[in-house]
C-alpha cells in the first residue's frame, strides 16, 4: 500500500515537470476551487462522473458551480465519492461572479488500491485565461486505475427568481 502511493507520488511529480501548464505563467492566485466528486465506475475507456464545486475567492463571497469530469483513456475500476481541491490562478484578481464557468482540458492520473489519489492537470475557463492549479491532488476509496485525457466542465447555477 505505501509502495502504490509513493510510486503515485513520484507519478504525479513526473506529470508536474513533464506538462507545460505546469512550467507556464500561471498569473496571480485567485482562490481555492473545492469540489465532492460523485462516486462511480470506470468504463475501461472512460468514466464521467457529476460533481458539485465552492470556489471561495480572496475577498469575496464563495461562488457554487455545478459540472462534471470526464475522463477518456484507461480507466478501470469502481470509486467512492471523493474531493478535489484546486488553487485557482487567473491574469487579474478582478474576476466577476461566475468567471470560472467553462470547459477546461488536460491530463489525469490516479491509483486506487482501496485509498488512492489522482493528479489533474486541467487549463480552461474565461477565454482559456483560467487555470486550475497545475497539479491537484484528489482523495478517494475503492478499486481503481485511470489515465488519460480529463474534461471538466463548470456551470453556474442560474440565479434564484424572486417570487412577488
Amino acid at each position: 500500500m505505501r509502495r502504490s502511493l509513493l510510486a503515485l507520488a513520484a507519478m504525479a511529480s513526473a506529470l508536474m515537470t513533464a506538462s507545460p501548464a505546469a512550467n507556464a505563467s500561471f498569473g496571480i492566485r485567485v482562490g481555492l476551487l473545492t469540489c465532492d466528486v460523485q462516486a462511480g465506475y470506470g468504463l475501461i475507456l472512460g468514466s464521467r462522473k457529476v460533481l458539485g464545486c465552492h470556489f471561495k475567492p480572496i475577498g469575496r463571497p464563495s461562488e457554487t458551480y455545478d459540472g462534471s469530469i470526464t475522463k477518456v483513456g484507461i480507466d478501470a475500476g469502481m470509486t467512492g465519492g471523493s474531493k478535489i481541491v484546486w488553487a485557482v490562478f487567473a491574469p487579474t484578481l478582478q474576476l466577476s461572479p461566475g468567471a470560472l464557468e467553462g470547459r477546461y482540458y488536460g491530463v489525469t492520473a490516479e491509483a486506487t488500491p482501496g485509498v488512492g489519489i489522482g493528479a489533474n492537470v486541467l487549463i480552461g475557463g474565461f477565454d482559456r485565461s483560467i487555470n486550475l492549479q497545475p497539479i491537484s491532488v484528489q482523495g478517494q476509496v475503492g478499486a481503481n486505475i485511470a489515465a488519460g485525457i480529463a474534461g471538466l466542465r463548470l456551470k453556474s447555477p442560474p440565479p434564484p427568481v424572486y417570487k412577488r
